[in-house]
């Protein structure tokens, strides 16, 4: 029986180009979600099966993991255990931080599973969770966005049992989906049979991720259609009561109405920033190109669920308060007495 060659378990398929000299890409055995495969020159050939070289991007990829896993897992758990939490708001809040957990949970696993259990089941199952999670944080920043412009559209009727039960809805149509989406690769959607179908994230196809990219171009066109729409209701309320009040353009309503069309340029280009580099390099890439640059745009994107919590949660005035409760058992005046103002949307 012959020595097998010793692999770098890694997030994508195989690059000739770091191949040692005579190593072929038939005698390396792929183990991993996007790639880096084989023995890097130099590698001393003939060695034990056991030796492992990590590669660093999938030692940031974990990083990012444990950072995305600790910091939602928080925002779960003061979502969770506040009673006073449960406004369809907070809901869609807490479904964007337990995707992003579960993301950053996928991410560990994944590396995990790939230098210790190495086996194609356990890729698949993980690829999948990630695949999953990530679809639902996208769908739920969608659905934040949604019920954001629906509470400034129907101000007044926003707090029925009607806005209720859409969110529901929308929750269970959105977690549903995305669990579709990551059941794709365990159900047979993949490339482990037929290599020339990869993607540059294997063991997805080409296909798949392709629709994956098109659909979160679309997404991402909904969304900033519906933040435009938003920016245009918060400018004619404040100017609204400005009329009612004689204020001047210079006032603080001007200025806090202002800071709120801001933060959502900040909130949309961030979501853009993080996931477009990565969706329309899948586009146009395979599995041929080299795995640095699928690394290169793929980081970037976890560090979306490393932001999302920052953006959604912490700088909300009600969790903001729970924390501090968690934290010392006491909230500070400058919190309490905090108003809700436009830059809040």
């Amino acid at each position: 029986m012959s020595e097998e060659a010793p692999v770098t378990p890694s997030w994508f398929g195989p690059d000739s180009t770091w191949a040692s000299g005579g190593g072929g890409m038939e005698n390396v055995t792929m183990v991993a979600f996007p790639s880096a495969p084989v023995l890097p020159p130099g590698y001393p050939p003939g060695g034990s099966s056991s030796e492992l070289l990590v590669n660093p991007w999938d030692i940031v990829l974990c990083s990012s993991g444990t950072l995305i896993a600790c910091e939602n897992a928080l925002v779960v758990l003061v979502i969770w255990q506040n009673p006073a939490l449960r406004a369809p708001m907070f809901l869609l809040i807490g479904s964007l931080a337990l995707a992003d957990l579960l993301a950053g949970l996928g991410l560990v696993l994944h590396f995990t599973f790939a230098y210790l259990l190495r086996s194609d089941s356990a890729q698949l199952l993980t690829v999948g969770l990630v695949v999953a999670s990530f679809s639902a944080s996208v769908f739920s920043l969608l659905a934040i966005t949604i019920d954001r412009y629906l509470s400034l559209y129907y101000a007044l009727t926003y707090n029925s049992e009607r806005t209720a039960a859409f969110t529901y809805t929308m929750l269970v149509l959105l977690w549903g989906l995305s669990l579709c989406l990551g059941l794709l690769p365990v159900t047979g959607v993949n490339c482990l049979g037929e290599e020339s179908t990869c993607s540059v994230v294997r063991p997805l196809t080409k296909n798949n991720v392709a629709v994956l990219s098109v659909s979160f171009l679309l997404l991402f066109g909904l969304m900033l259609q519906l933040y435009v729409q938003i920016c245009k209701i918060v400018m004619r309320h404040a100017h609204q009561i400005a009329l009612q009040h004689h204020f001047l353009a210079a006032t603080p309503h001007y200025v806090t109405t202002r800071k709120g069309v801001s933060t959502l340029a900040i909130i949309l280009g961030t979501f853009a920033a993080c996931w477009m580099p990565f969706t329309v390099y899948s586009l146009i890439a395979d599995y041929t190109y080299p795995p640095l640059y699928t690394y290169a745009t793929l980081v970037p994107a976890t560090y979306n669920s490393v932001i999302n919590p920052v953006i959604y949660a912490f700088r909300n005035q009600e969790i903001q308060k729970a924390l501090w409760l968690i934290c010392c058992g006491c909230i500070p005046a400058s919190v309490a007495q905090r108003a809700r103002t436009p830059s809040d949307v």
